[in-house]
């Protein structure tokens, strides 16, 4: 059960995604004040519309200032607070007309708010009543494949088809210098998974609630098919130059050490930590979907993501595969 006024991450990417803040500026109506292009809210406004004293919306901008500063409340001062004052009855600043300072809220500051107030029933409605906006723009937006939102990416289909060479490669190369039978695949590519994600296929298959026939690597972002792509890559060059070193094929018990050290290298640290924060982030922000042992990796996904996924350069894979440039750049990457 989402509880927003304990979870900032899931607070904030509500805040950073401004197709459902549209959606529910349009559809709460919690009235404001037009002004600069925006809706704003002063402190007395709020504390009307959550039924609460000024008090407690002061108490709210001390301990939780930071976050809410950082979603549109701010101080008016010098000319803008006199334009602002012109525009509005009096009655709506309580501090008096002479005041030199008065906050104001925007509306993402206001939800924000209403996000952390634990002692009102009106801010719980509104919170309620946005978790239902948020799923019903992701609905409208994705077609209902939250599942599949990694495909909208613009680059998700190049790194898929990169990284199915260099799948080829790998799984070329253990047929060639690993002993075994049709185990190992499955075997090898549970250590990259673990490796990268801390997570095997079948982890990761009940996390997302995949269906058996669904392809765990259709569900996965560019930039962790990217990690993946380098990893298959890497690998395979490794067991080519031990096994000829050798003049054999290596036992699954060396071949487990030679993975042992290639992850260990310095030169994943990086790609490692910002796949696992993507993959973390992402899925809990778009699909619901928690990775328990990527919990400390979590954070709130980025506004540029919301319009990565979500925005007018988004598509649903069917689009990008009818379009002719998108055609042309996998025949030159397969003429290669």
């Amino acid at each position: 059960m989402t509880d927003l006024t304990t979870e900032k991450h899931r607070r904030q990417n509500i805040l950073n995604n401004r197709y459902a803040l549209q959606a529910a500026e349009q559809h709460l109506g919690l009235g404001g004040v037009t002004f600069e292009g925006e809706t704003v809210f002063t402190k007395q406004q709020v504390a009307m519309l959550f039924d609460i004293s000024d008090a407690t919306v002061e108490r709210y901008i001390a301990t939780h200032g930071d976050e809410l500063r950082a979603n549109g409340y701010t101080l008016l001062r010098g000319s803008k607070l006199n334009e602002f004052k012109n525009l509005i009855d009096g009655t709506l600043i309580n501090e008096g007309t002479k005041t030199s300072i008065l906050g104001v809220f925007s509306f993402r500051a206001v939800l924000n708010l209403a996000m952390l107030l634990t002692e009102s029933e009106r801010a719980k409605l509104v919170r309620t009543r946005v978790l239902d906006i948020v799923m019903d723009v992701l609905a409208k937006k994705t077609g209902g494949q939250t599942k599949f939102i990694n495909q909208r990416d613009d680059r998700y289909l190049t790194a898929a088809f990169q990284e199915a060479n260099y799948r080829k490669q790998f799984t070329d190369a253990l047929d060639a210098y690993v002993e075994g039978n049709q185990w190992k695949y499955g075997r090898f590519t549970n250590l990259i998974y673990q490796s990268i994600f801390q997570e095997n296929a079948s982890e990761y298959r009940k996390i997302l609630k995949l269906a058996e026939q669904e392809s765990i690597r259709e569900t996965m972002y560019s930039e962790v098919l990217t990690v993946i792509a380098s990893y298959e890559a890497g690998i395979a060059h490794e067991l080519q130059q031990e096994s000829q070193k050798l003049a054999r094929k290596l036992t699954q018990k060396e071949t487990e050490t030679l993975f042992g050290r290639f992850e260990s290298h310095p030169l994943f640290k990086p790609l490692i930590l910002d796949a696992r924060t993507k993959m973390a982030s992402r899925d809990l922000g778009f699909r619901d979907a928690l990775h328990h042992k990527l919990e400390a990796y979590i954070q709130s996904v980025p506004e540029a993501d919301f319009e990565r996924f979500l925005g007018e350069t988004s598509r649903s894979l069917e689009e990008r595969l009818s379009d002719p440039e998108t055609l042309a750049v996998f025949k030159r990457l397969k003429d290669r």
